[in-house]
């Protein structure tokens, strides 16, 4: 998320650790992507589904494409339903997948809007999710329970919208019938999601008064060394 950016640009300092890629599963209504300013400050670069109709990514990605890094790679899989241009994104091994918004743990992504349709997306999770082995790991992009991560195996048999015996018509039905407010942040997070998360104003500027160093912990921290060289030594009041 942009609020996070600082946030995630510290974890990667304290692991050592160079971001490649940012990659979106689809163009999110309730929060503005952080990629696009991890691009300015890391030099990552952003990929998108060319489906999804966003603009400033440095890859638009279709169903089949692969991003490689390393040795490794992820397979991005096109599955429509929640958003026209939703993705997923299958490691090499097929040990792990990132599903978005499109399949939850223990449900499933919205419909009602950004070209959303119950019907593609009921085919997208049962034809490129749901066929992959039953111990591959699917992290969502969120989870309001503090969940992090199921498997192909347990949302086959356990998805109260998609998985057991559920037809087609019956999750049809169901979703067409919700009736959700719409996100509070859409008319702000759609429109900078198109360009890949740029949002009208900017976060505050990092403090310069010192050499100071944001940890993940969320604590600026200041240097031993520039603080012994600028302590100030206290006299007569």
């Amino acid at each position: 998320m942009f609020e996070q950016v600082r946030r995630e640009a510290a974890l990667l300092a304290e692991l050592d650790l160079t971001l490649a890629w940012t990659l979106e599963t689809h163009v999110h209504a309730d929060h503005v992507t952080g990629g696009d300013l991890l691009r300015q400050r890391l030099g990552s670069r952003v990929a998108i589904s060319e489906a999804s109709g966003a603009v400033g990514a440095d890859r638009l990605l279709r169903h089949g494409d692969r991003v490689r890094f390393g040795a490794r790679h992820l397979e991005a899989r096109a599955t429509p339903g929640h958003t026209a241009g939703c993705l997923t994104y299958v490691l090499d091994d097929r040990s792990m997948a990132f599903t978005g918004d499109c399949l939850l743990i223990r449900g499933s992504g919205r419909t009602d809007f950004q070209e959303g349709d119950p019907r593609r997306l009921y085919r997208s999770v049962h034809a490129q999710i749901f066929m992959l082995p039953e111990t591959c790991l699917l992290y969502p992009g969120y989870d309001y329970r503090g969940l992090t991560a199921s498997s192909v195996a347990e949302e086959r048999r356990y998805n109260a919208r998609l998985g057991g015996s559920i037809a087609e018509d019956d999750y049809v039905g169901y979703m067409r019938n919700l009736k959700l407010p719409h996100p509070k942040l859409l008319a702000v997070a759609a429109p900078a999601n198109q360009q890949c998360g740029k949002p009208a104003t900017l976060p505050t500027d990092e403090p310069h008064w010192a050499p100071l160093r944001f940890t993940f912990a969320g604590i600026w921290e200041i240097g031993p060394q520039w603080l012994e060289e600028n302590a100030v030594v206290g006299g007569s009041n």
